[in-house]
């Protein structure tokens, strides 16, 4: 939306006519072309070779939920980026992990940001953890068209649902489609890795400890087996993105933090290649 071009510091009509409180219903009225999914593409002439973002993992336990990423884009056959974020805060109570296209994700998590602080302003209240995860639903179906033309996101949506005292997880496929997960959820091309892995370690009575230390042993053994994910780097000091979403908000935890657990589960695969259980006794 361009700004007023007679610079008398007054804001366009727009800004100050009532409406929805949605952001992206604001857009859509007033600038469309803004929206990543308005956006037209060139003809294709083969596959787009952009960076993608690989795994993500999530865990709830009985205090709330941990969301975590691993720091790896790929681009092909090759690494685009050893050190991409792919976990965000979404508000105070919930965050969002990207997997798809890293572009296209990350300014889908800047606009879901934005909209969830919209509604909070015009209403004056939060929107509901369920609400939160319905108005993602709705900017991944607006995305459709890239989808198909191969620049998918995919993310996990994951917090702590004020209301019923308790962490929460959805997961998405490209349509938008919504589903919430029991326990743990996975998505990237290192998912079935990560999902087998704590398939085997979850427990319904982990300690928040307990949870941090689960979803960095399912990275790693996500990236065991797929190459596009990126395990804990200790020669680069690169480790996993751990956030913690309890009943105090959003809280991510410090590189140290991060690099005494994967060196714990490291250590311990040393000494058991076979036993990744140890990681959590």
């Amino acid at each position: 939306m361009e700004a007023n071009p007679r610079n008398n510091g007054r804001l366009p009509a727009a800004f100050l006519t009532p409406g929805s409180s949605s952001f992206m219903d604001f857009l859509s009225h007033h600038s469309p072309d803004m929206l990543p999914g308005k956006r037209s593409l060139p003809p294709l002439q083969g596959a787009i070779e952009a960076p993608h973002g690989t795994t993500i993992v999530a865990v709830s336990f009985p205090g709330g939920v941990v969301l975590a990423g691993d720091r790896r884009a790929t681009m092909g056959n090759m690494i685009a980026q050893r050190d991409i974020e792919k976990v965000f805060p979404a508000d105070e109570y919930s965050a969002v992990g990207i997997a798809g296209t890293a572009g296209l994700a990350v300014e889908m998590v800047k606009l879901f940001q934005l909209e969830l602080e919209h509604f909070e302003k015009v209403e004056g209240a939060q929107l509901s953890l369920e609400g939160k995860a319905n108005r993602l639903s709705t900017m991944i179906r607006s995305n459709l068209a890239m989808a198909m033309q191969g620049l998918a996101v995919v993310p996990l949506f994951a917090g702590w649902d004020v209301d019923r005292e308790k962490g929460r997880i959805f997961s998405y496929d490209v349509t938008g489609g919504r589903s919430e997960e029991v326990g743990y959820a996975s998505t990237g091309s290192g998912s079935i890795f990560a999902r087998g892995a704590m398939k085997k370690l979850y427990r319904e009575d982990l300690t928040e400890d307990q949870a941090t230390t689960l979803v960095v042993q399912a990275l790693y053994d996500a990236a065991d087996d797929d190459s596009a994910t990126g395990g804990p780097d200790v020669a680069r000091r690169i480790y996993p993105i751990v956030t913690v979403i309890t009943e105090q908000g959003f809280r991510k935890l410090t590189d140290e933090e991060s690099a005494e657990i994967a060196r714990s589960i490291l250590e311990r695969r040393l000494e058991q290649p076979d036993g990744p259980r140890a990681a959590l006794l």
